[in-house]
């Protein structure tokens, strides 16, 4: 069994064939994905994929590049609906500086990245953490803000040292179809030094397709190559990848006895 432990069905690349695709999940051995939200409208979609589907869980947050859309109105929409029995997670949320260069953005981003951890902790839900070119904050504000907070950093694509620094703070590295491209040397590194106990399987679909499906549109379906590549890295048999990264993204979320 594969636990997807982020997608992003609800984008309207899955538009045609959303209900096909899912509908054949159980049958390919994808037994639990968790529908991640971005905003508050995909939030608001991730839910109701949670509740058409029994596997899919939804988590509910505000991408730091999407925070111009979030307010006070906003924060206590995500409160109340962070209730929901089939929402596992707070996220995605944290810091992105690929696109948002300027300092005031930046800052912003910061407010509500601790705004929003402060609701997981609130709730009592573990956060989805999304850093890209913001390596430094993102620990930062982590170390101080999301201390006892469990977690995985989403789509890791920093360090090994750094990987090994969050592995000690207690949060899972999400890895995805990153990991099976030729010029992914450090994510490899991170990989093969971090426990399998900390590793969660993602797809982070409808983006970041596997070899050999690079470029094409991402799907819970691909996540055996993630599988293979983990494997291989890890000196493990693909059926050990599966069966730990399913137990470890269980207890992440909190599912055991749902």
């Amino acid at each position: 069994m594969i636990f997807d432990s982020h997608a992003h069905y609800d984008d309207k690349q899955f538009g045609e064939d959303r209900d096909e695709l899912l509908s054949s999940m159980e049958q390919n051995r994808i037994t639990k994905i968790v529908n991640v939200g971005a905003d508050i409208p995909s939030s608001k979609r991730a839910i109701a994929l949670a509740e058409q589907y029994d596997f899919v869980y939804a988590s509910i947050g505000v991408h730091p590049s999407e925070i111009s859309c979030l307010d006070a109105e906003g924060l206590k929409w995500l409160e109340k609906a962070a209730a929901h029995q089939k929402v596992a997670a707070i996220g995605e949320i944290g810091l992105d500086y690929y696109w948002d260069k300027e300092t005031e953005v930046q800052e912003q981003q910061k407010v509500w990245f601790r705004r929003q951890l402060g609701l997981a902790r609130e709730v009592q839900l573990p956060v989805i953490i999304h850093s890209r070119d913001a390596a430094a904050d993102t620990l930062e504000i982590m170390k101080e803000a999301a201390v006892g907070i469990p977690g995985v950093i989403h789509c890791f694509s920093y360090s090994r040292e750094l990987a090994l620094e969050y592995v000690k703070l207690g949060y899972y590295i999400g890895v995805g179809g990153v990991v099976t491209f030729k010029n992914a040397r450090k994510l490899k590194e991170a990989v093969a030094e971090i426990p399998m106990e900390r590793i969660l399987i993602e797809t982070d679909c409808p983006y970041l397709a596997p070899e050999p499906n690079r470029g094409k549109r991402n799907s819970s379906l691909y996540l055996p190559y993630v599988v293979e590549t983990v494997a291989e890295l890890k000196g493990l048999r693909p059926e050990e990848v599966e069966e730990i990264s399913y137990r470890n993204a269980m207890e992440l979320y909190g599912l055991q006895n749902k």
